[in-house]
């Protein structure tokens, strides 16, 4: 294992925090970037990185994945050779009302973390995120979506902007040779996850006795997965890279769609109260159904999914009353 420290961007964020922490306890060096938006609660993403309080091995710098000059700066103070590119403007009803953020963070940003790998001496493997979103709203198969599907379709600009992704790292690849690797997340939930995401404003408005929005009117499906599968993916990931001048894109999913009227009820059991439901129509940018076909994944490290969303929602669910309620009481 090289004694480099691997640099880690987002690492503020849900999944980022939690990869420099599985990265960190198998006694590697982490080097992390975080420009700490305010696109949700500040204060959860500080309390993220107080989790690494006391961590010699973990350095934090607050900065902006689109500074080119920045990161060239880190990468090569820093002598890395291994990129987790996590940091992104995320969210799909977002970037409805604030599309620029989605050029300068997913797009600059991405363009960015590209140029300063390329300049490093014996760089090894970029490892970025993508999404299961860039499937846009295609049928999907009995096995559920494969990476060898076109996606030429996106129906958000979070999703334009995570293909983008994919497809500028294809070129840095040809051109300069460095090894990448694009991870398509489907539907990451868990402690410390963000409040975006409706599991989580559920919770918070099922506690609150306030009623929740069913988009869909319930009938769309997720390939909920748990963050720590999520990790295992990204770390398996990054230590099977490509071989030079070889870029691939892996699916990282449950392979079990679940309907959302189903989640609800699973939710509704971990924290012990009923919601109140109003069904809703879809929304734009939203898509009916994900489901991850991670063979691709599967046969290159082993990846095998071990939460079921019963447990992962319980474990949610713990976290979040610890969390929140000495704060409310």
């Amino acid at each position: 294992m090289s004694d480099a420290p691997i640099l880690v961007t987002g690492a503020a964020g849900f999944v980022g925090h939690a990869t420099a922490h599985r990265l960190l306890g198998r006694g590697q060096r982490v080097v992390a970037v975080d420009v700490l938006n305010d696109y949700y609660d500040p204060s959860l993403k500080q309390a993220r990185l107080r989790t690494f309080d006391g961590m010699n091995s973990f350095e934090f710098v607050q900065g902006d994945v689109a500074d080119v000059e920045l990161m060239s700066t880190l990468i090569a103070k820093h002598k890395i050779t291994k990129v987790v590119h996590l940091a992104a403007q995320a969210g799909v009803r977002y970037s409805l009302d604030n599309p620029f953020a989605y050029q300068h963070s997913n797009l600059a940003g991405h363009l960015s973390v590209m140029e300063a790998c390329r300049h490093a001496p014996g760089f090894e493997h970029l490892v970025y995120a993508s999404s299961s979103s860039v499937y846009g709203n295609k049928p999907i198969g009995d096995e559920g979506f494969t990476e060898d599907e076109p996606a030429a379709s996106p129906v958000s600009l979070y999703a334009a902007t995570k293909r983008s992704c994919e497809l500028m790292s294809q070129s840095y690849t040809s051109l300069y040779g460095f090894p990448q690797t694009g991870l398509r997340f489907f539907t990451v939930y868990g402690p410390w996850g963000r409040p975006d995401m409706a599991y989580f404003s559920f919770t918070e408005k099922i506690l609150r006795g306030e009623p929740i929005e069913v988009y869909g009117n319930g009938r769309m499906a997720r390939d909920f997965t748990f963050i720590d599968d999520i990790v295992d993916g990204v770390v398996g990931a990054l230590d099977h890279p490509p071989a030079r001048g070889d870029h691939r894109i892996l699916n990282i999913g449950d392979s079990h769609p679940v309907g959302l009227l189903e989640m609800i009820e699973a939710l509704e059991a971990a924290i012990g109260r009923k919601a109140q439901k109003i069904m809703r129509p879809m929304q734009a940018g939203d898509v009916t159904s994900t489901f991850a076909d991670v063979s691709k994944l599967q046969e290159l490290t082993g990846y095998k999914p071990k939460v079921m969303l019963g447990e992962g929602l319980q474990r949610f669910a713990d976290w979040y009353l610890d969390y929140y309620r000495p704060k409310n009481d």
